[in-house]
């Protein structure tokens, strides 16, 4: 996750842009083959230090003016006066992030569809083994277990898909030039952004310089997915409390332990799903706050997405990688869980616990 959003990658998508339009506007006749040729095989080729390239952004304000005075300075002059036809900086900016979404989502789903695969198992096999349920953290009635696992299971992968649904539709292609009217492009504006969205694997969009609700679903969807995995982290957690002890974390050499208290089994993967949650709703809170951009292109709101959404994939994939290994091996004390309902004295009916069991789990995974 680190690596889809380190600068190197965001160079290598800048370059892929640059390279992918020439292509599209030769294919139209804005630009000659012989042109576009030189274009890209210089984004194929170039050397540049991403550390370079990032601070020099910094002082520009926007990556497209350092990478764009480079490649004009390697080319001859009538390629680089096609270069970057039609297009602005933000189409760079917003379809690189666009393509970083893509990869993150990727990345998260795998690990997303690890644990629901475990979680179903689970469910299936302690889908009548009798359980105290809990409301208000104090002893309710008896539940099938496999009701929580399966629970765990319908929250995780209705965030996934929401989230899968929202890269697809909104991790679009930026593409409509200085004020979003696609000037400069003879007209052929839509036929040109049709390639380009091909060529880069993501979807086509319309113009969304100003229009930012896209970006923020995202963050909000990703925010939801780590809430998901905390809910799971929160109940492992109080489970696995020395007083109850139905649960553990897999036993994992130089994990959980404590520097002092040799006794002790932490719920550390817990913990870093848990420390996921608390940061989560702040970073998708800075990116709703600007949605109010200004006019045809904002300033300040959409220059902040990057590095929020950045934060959010990398804590929602650090969480989803710790409750895999979780999941992976999650020990359940039988003993434990017969003792406590007994102690709770409140029967063995299960009510529809493996029908609703059954019910959950037939839903769609990520």
């Amino acid at each position: 996750m680190s690596a889809v959003f380190a600068d190197s990658a965001t160079l290598r998508y800048a370059l892929a842009f640059e390279a992918e339009l020439a292509r599209a506007e030769a294919a139209e006749g804005l630009v000659k083959p012989s042109e576009a040729e030189e274009i890209v095989n210089l984004c194929a080729t170039i050397s540049i230090e991403p550390a370079e390239l990032a601070k020099e952004a910094a002082f520009a304000g926007t990556l497209a003016i350092p990478l764009l005075n480079r490649l004009r300075a390697k080319l001859s002059k009538d390629a680089a006066g096609q270069l970057h036809r039609g297009a602005t900086s933000q189409d760079v900016a917003d379809t690189v992030l666009a393509c970083q979404i893509r990869d993150a989502e990727a990345l998260l789903a795998g690990d997303l569809n690890r644990i629901l695969n475990d979680l179903a198992t689970l469910a299936e096999q302690t889908a009548s083994t009798p359980a105290i349920g809990r409301t208000l953290l104090q002893d309710a009635l008896p539940i099938g277990l496999g009701l929580r696992f399966a629970q765990w299971h319908a929250g995780l992968a209705d965030a996934g898909r929401r989230l899968a649904r929202d890269v697809r539709t909104y991790a679009g292609l930026q593409f409509g030039g200085a004020a979003g009217t696609r000037t400069n492009l003879d007209g052929r504006g839509a036929r040109v952004a049709a390639h380009l969205a091909t060529a880069l694997d993501v979807p086509n969009s319309l113009p969304w310089h100003g229009r930012r609700t896209g970006i923020a679903a995202i963050a909000t969807s990703v925010a939801i997915v780590v809430g998901a995995l905390g809910k799971m982290a929160r109940d492992i957690s109080l489970l696995s409390q020395n007083a109850i002890d139905e649960v553990r974390e897999p036993a994992l050499p130089g994990r959980g332990g404590s520097s002092v208290m040799a006794h002790k089994r932490n719920p550390t993967g817990c913990q870093i799903a848990l420390t996921a949650t608390y940061r989560a709703p702040g970073l998708a809170a800075g990116i709703l706050a600007g949605l109010p951009a200004e006019q045809e292109r904002g300033l300040g709101g959409w220059q902040a997405e990057t590095p929020a959404l950045a934060d959010l994939f990398l804590i929602a994939g650090g969480s989803a990688q710790a409750m895999a290994e979780v999941a992976e091996g999650l020990e359940i004390d039988q003993a434990a869980i017969s003792r406590n309902l007994a102690a709770a004295d409140v029967g063995r009916d299960l009510g529809e616990s493996v029908a609703l069991i059954k019910a959950l789990l037939a839903q769609p995974a990520v």
